[in-house]
């Protein structure tokens, strides 16, 4: 059994330590000032990874739309060598070895030499740019891996550099605040002013490319600030945490719509909500790391958002699912009362030149493979609608004036699909009402009025569209108890 195997039950015996009556839980007074960021050093850490969380959940929209997302995983492990080197250069350079400025200059060269790797093995080779990105990242982050072993030798010890590979939120100071809030501030800048054109390139750069759009400047844009990010994102969260704050805040977004400016929006409040409560959590438990409460409260924000989500959530989605196949249902039982009247009252026929409207709900029962229950279910749903009224003496059914309308035109649209599939997509007679059945229901008017033109079919001049094929007799010759249509 490998040791990741035992993860789970290493957090299980952690949380477990947490929860024994030895360790002291926090007080309202150690929250209160966490609360209102009281102390100096809780002020800066909070404030500074709440304005990288905004910053990368910004950026990482734009990078998740342009389907690079694992950009910026490459990225983050392929400074690893540049930190490394930029230690070992230091004292060469007549600087400390742990100036931040030089060890975010040296991520920052490794970063960009990373990215133009990526692009010229993807360009230059009929590698895909997935293989590209694996290739990348694992030769760069083992070539930190190994500079780190050097330090390590000549240094007695990591020298630190340790902090840059998981984070250190702790040991964040106000420089390195004002660092990652003004280097937010110009990358979210700089998308703002170029919105339109990432807009654009992220939803169809062929296009932009054709209207002569510089697609590769924008790229090139919006790559330099993922390199922004992600080089002061280090410090905070650290190299293999970072892709968390850039790809979790802005996938936790789609689920909350499907505009592209609310989506830069929620993603960059996301990210910084998901910074801040991390932030907090890890100053109240001073044994939780900073940079995995961080990326555990943007996982629960996204879970939370995949569930409930008012555009794509799981439980939304469901509700407009059942939602449209209880609308289908209730306009296959009104086309089936359609039918049934339309077979046994012709020529006699629309609905309102008859006098007899009532259908049996037996009859209504075999025409279709429902349940007795199902469709009673339907049949209540419909008369709450206003389009039929069940008369329970005979138990049978009858057409308002809106249920005819209704009927009229589900029928004419669904024999308008018909004859579009017979004719031009040369489907068979007797299969293409199953084949309708299908597409019918998700019709616009639009839609409806070019199949009118392009068949010469117009309800207003000719009523409901003629069947393109023969309703099959039922047992009682004058009741039609077999439909064609089944589902």
């Amino acid at each position: 059994m490998t040791h990741e195997a035992f993860l789970p039950w290493l957090i299980f015996a952690k949380v477990a330590s947490l929860t024994d009556r030895s360790v002291a839980w926090p007080t309202w007074e150690q929250w209160s000032r966490i609360l209102w960021l009281e102390d100096y050093n809780t002020r800066v850490v909070i404030l500074a990874t709440t304005m990288l969380g905004m910053a990368a959940g910004i950026v990482g929209s734009f990078t998740l739309l342009r389907r690079r997302a694992l950009m910026g995983d490459a990225l983050s492990h392929a400074t690893l060598p540049g930190i490394g080197l930029a230690y070992l250069a230091g004292p060469f350079l007549g600087l400390s070895s742990k100036s931040l400025p030089l060890l975010l200059v040296g991520a920052a060269a490794s970063g960009i030499l990373g990215m133009v790797s990526i692009l010229v093995i993807r360009n230059l080779t009929r590698i895909r740019e997935d293989a590209a990105l694996g290739i990348v990242l694992s030769v760069f982050f083992g070539g930190g891996v190994a500079i780190l072993g050097i330090v390590q030798n000549t240094a007695g010890h990591a020298a630190g550099l340790e902090s840059f590979i998981y984070g250190k939120t702790a040991s964040i100071v106000a420089s390195d605040a004002w660092l990652i809030g003004i280097s937010g501030f110009v990358a979210i800048a700089v998308l703002g002013l170029v919105f339109k054109e990432m807009k654009l390139l992220c939803f169809d750069s062929g296009y932009a490319a054709a209207q002569g759009f510089p697609t590769l400047a924008i790229d090139s844009l919006l790559m330099g600030t993922v390199v922004l990010v992600t080089i002061v994102g280090l410090q905070a969260v650290g190299i293999v945490l970072m892709i968390a704050l850039l790809v979790i805040p802005a996938a936790a977004a789609r689920f909350w719509t499907t505009q592209m400016r609310r989506m830069v929006i929620v993603a960059g409040c996301l990210g910084a909500l998901s910074c801040m409560i991390g932030a907090g959590l890890s100053g109240v438990f001073p044994n939780l790391p900073s940079g995995a409460m961080i990326v555990l409260t943007a996982a629960l924000f996204f879970v939370i958002s995949m569930l409930l989500g008012t555009a794509r959530g799981v439980l939304i989605r469901v509700a407009r699912r059942r939602q449209l196949n209880r609308r289908i249902d209730r306009q296959h039982v009104l086309r089936g009362v359609y039918e049934l009247l339309e077979k046994r009252n012709k020529p006699a026929f629309p609905v309102s030149n008859i006098s007899d409207k009532a259908v049996l709900i037996t009859e209504l029962q075999k025409m279709r493979s429902w349940s007795s229950r199902r469709l009673e279910q339907e049949l209540l749903a419909c008369e709450r609608e206003g389009w039929l009224i069940r008369r329970r003496a005979d138990r049978s059914v009858v057409l308002t004036v809106a249920g005819e309308h209704e009927a009229a035109r589900l029928t004419h649209e669904h024999r308008l699909w018909e004859l579009y599939l017979i004719h031009h997509a040369d489907v068979a007679p007797s299969q293409v009402d199953r084949d309708a059945d299908t597409i019918e229901h998700v019709l616009d008017p639009k839609m409806i009025e070019q199949l009118e033109g392009l068949l010469n079919q117009s309800r207003v001049q000719a009523g409901v569209a003629a069947s393109p094929h023969d309703l099959l007799p039922g047992p009682n010759p004058n009741v039609a108890s077999n439909s064609h249509t089944g589902i």
